[in-house]
């Protein structure tokens, strides 16, 4: 029997809302985009060299409290509401898990066990789960054009990993992280947009920031206070870079596109991501590139043409 997913009542009935639908991403998503892949994808070789004196939960539970907290102070400044509307605690609470928990904490156990640049391919994969989600849950056609797109960017991700293939399967459990991570990411997106918050998107990003950051913080009290060092001075940058640029600008760029399109067209937009992530490993950790990411990089640009430009 067919699961059904009725439309959701009270407590969380509210007003949706006022977001664009358009098929295609506007000029302001693309360059939202393209600001979004290098600075996202240049974090996963950072986040390789933080991980090196920081342990996991302490990174990530900081940078998210941090991160949550300077989004929702620049939306105060910005003369915008912070408060929650009534009933909207509780979808906060299942975006902040899917989105934030559900993908920073498998993913970033993820990248100690991966390289950088193959952990993130396998993060991206995001976009196959999207698509497939979106379909069942909010009924979005599978348009030719959607396949092909999703058929040219999951082709570009294989590509990439090209003769790895075997290195990760010697890691399974970081394997396993990753697609975790990937496949709760997509979900977050999905209900982003099944359970909509009538709050700027400004104070959405930094409520489900703080709300997805707080149990990790919590948890690595215990858990990880004993591995505690003073870090460098480049590890301090890494951080910094974090909190600034890959949480509290990205998660409300990546928010921002996810509310302007249609989940697969967000998805697969996400995928220039992992290109620049293994650029940037190879820039930045000295992985090797070769002809596959040419090729990759060609199918993943071709993917995420195919629907966000009109022609």
């Amino acid at each position: 029997m067919m699961l059904a997913f009725p439309p959701p009542a009270t407590p969380f009935a509210m007003p949706t809302l006022p977001v664009s639908q358009t098929e295609r991403l506007p000029r302001q998503g693309l360059i939202l985009l393209a600001a979004l892949s290098l600075c996202w994808g240049m974090n996963w070789p950072i986040m390789k060299i933080v991980l090196t004196e920081v342990p996991p939960l302490y990174f990530r539970g900081l940078c998210l409290i941090l991160g949550g907290l300077g989004v929702l102070a620049i939306a105060r400044l910005g003369g915008h509401s912070i408060a929650v509307p009534p009933g909207g605690w509780r979808r906060l609470s299942l975006l902040a898990l899917f989105n934030i928990a559900g993908w920073n904490i498998p993913a970033i156990y993820g990248v100690l066990l991966l390289p950088s640049g193959r952990a993130a391919l396998l993060g991206y994969t995001m976009p196959l789960w999207g698509v497939l989600l979106s379909a069942w849950i909010l009924g979005e056609r599978l348009t030719l054009r959607r396949v092909a797109a999703l058929v040219l960017g999951m082709a570009g991700v294989i590509i990439l990993m090209g003769g790895s293939l075997t290195g990760m399967l010697q890691a399974p459990l970081g394997v396993a992280c990753m697609l975790l991570a990937a496949l709760s990411w997509a979900l977050g997106v999905v209900l982003m947009k099944r359970l909509p918050v009538a709050m700027p998107t400004t104070a959405l990003t930094g409520w489900t920031m703080l709300l997805g950051g707080l149990p990790m913080l919590i948890a690595a009290v215990p858990l990880e206070t004993g591995h505690l060092v003073v870090p460098g001075i480049w590890i301090s940058l890494g951080i910094v870079y974090n909190i600034f640029i890959a949480f509290m600008f990205c998660y409300w760029a990546w928010n921002r596109i996810v509310l302007m399109v249609p989940v697969t067209v967000s998805s697969l937009s996400s995928l220039v991501t992992p290109l620049i992530g293994v650029l940037g490993g190879a820039l930045l950790l000295g992985e090797q590139p070769g002809w596959n990411e040419a090729l990759a990089a060609a199918l993943i640009l071709g993917a995420v043409a195919t629907v966000s430009l009109r022609r």
